[in-house]
């Protein structure tokens, strides 16, 4: 549970909802699973208004899961635990580990964002290859409802008490008994709000009907997002103990990427009036 203090939050709230015939369910995994939900129902309300078929509908969705999962899962394993992997690589995809002999199931443990962008930017590029439809058009349409599910995801690490903040002596602070006695920023909330607040305006834009050019949901989310999320590491807590001694730290160096090439889509798509297929 969670009770506030005259100066902070102390957060201890049980990760576990419960336990259902055998299977363990997290809040993590329930706001995960809401959250695509709520993405995916929106995305539907724009494909049925553009025209595109249920059955291109329910294909993407198919793509975008394996694409979201195993770019997420792929690249935490590579660039966060890569001693780990590399040794154990088949727990990359299996949700076992091998424990004092006996192989237990302990779920995925481990999911980069950075990863589930690009995942999902691949999966979109041969789901697109296999349907011939426009792939600006697609990429800009779940870049709309991407920050969407991106907020739930962050719910869902406060939850886990996972990702926590640096610390601080902001009001409001939070103490995430689970990890530490510390008061931290509760880095989980920041970007929560910052990603359903981002949907909000996209949404507006969009329903507005404001005359953009292909490309300009998808660059403008690349870059706003990972602009957001270079800075927010700053009050954050390292991932992993080797960030220590980086200049910048894992979430940042990945988030460069994005920044760069968001920035040379909208460069190219809008500036240049061109129009790519």
């Amino acid at each position: 549970m969670a009770h506030s203090t005259l100066l902070q939050i102390v957060w201890n709230v049980n990760p576990e909802i419960g336990t259902f015939w055998g299977i363990t369910l997290r809040w993590y995994g329930i706001l995960f699973a809401f959250g695509l939900c709520c993405a995916g129902y929106f995305l539907y309300r724009i494909f049925k208004e553009k025209g595109i078929s249920q059955n291109n509908y329910e294909r993407l969705l198919i793509y975008g899961f394996f694409g979201i999962f195993l770019g997420a899962r792929v690249v935490h394993c590579l660039f966060y635990e890569p001693t780990y992997y590399l040794a154990h690589w088949w727990e990359i995809l299996l949700p076992v580990s091998s424990i004092n002999g006996k192989i237990v199931f302990v779920g995925y443990q481990g999911l980069a964002s950075h990863g589930a962008g690009a995942g999902l930017i691949v999966a979109v590029l041969l789901y697109c290859w296999r349907t011939k439809l426009k792939v600006w058009s697609i990429m800009d349409y779940l870049a709309i409802v991407t920050p969407l599910a991106g907020g739930f995801i962050r719910l869902g690490n406060l939850m886990n008490s996972e990702i926590v903040g640096a610390p601080t002596n902001v009001p409001w602070a939070m103490i995430f008994t689970r990890f530490d006695d510390i008061p931290r920023h509760p880095a989980q909330l920041y970007e929560a709000l910052f990603y359903f607040a981002l949907f909000v305006a996209l949404w507006i834009v969009y329903r507005k009907k404001l005359s953009v050019k292909d490309g300009f949901y998808l660059s403008v989310v690349m870059v706003v997002i990972c602009l957001f999320r270079f800075f927010i590491e700053y009050v954050k807590e390292v991932q992993m103990p080797f960030e220590n001694q980086m200049t910048l730290n894992m979430g940042q160096w990945l988030s460069i990427p994005y920044i760069v090439v968001g920035s040379l889509i909208f460069y190219f798509t809008q500036r240049k009036n061109k129009k790519l297929k």
